[in-house]
């Protein structure tokens, strides 16, 4: 007599167990504890998460309604994405001038 195992199709998967170990215990932020760290307003850190500040990439988030969370290795991917957008991304190329023959 075998055993079978009947889930519910309601269920939610064990999500500990269907990803890899680094990524089940990387630390989760709030939006108060990424404020903290940037030394800026949660309402900027609203605004980071929103698209809404020009020339820096959106903060990846997870949603648990209206709550954010943000993932520390997230967090720290996007830092340095952003910290690699110097000005010249946001300004553009500065022209060529020909001194010798002006």
């Amino acid at each position: 007599m075998s055993l079978q195992r009947h889930e519910n199709p309601n269920s939610l998967p064990d999500l500990q167990h269907s990803r890899p170990s680094d990524t089940a215990t990387d630390p989760v932020l709030t939006v108060t504890e990424v404020a903290r760290e940037l030394k800026c307003s949660k309402a900027h850190v609203y605004n980071l998460i929103n698209n809404r500040v020009r020339g820096v990439k959106p903060l990846p988030t997870i949603s648990l309604g209206r709550k954010k969370l943000v993932r520390r290795r997230s967090f720290e991917a996007w830092k340095r994405a952003n910290e690699a957008n110097t000005l010249g991304d946001i300004l553009g190329p500065e022209p060529e001038i020909n001194t010798v023959d002006a």
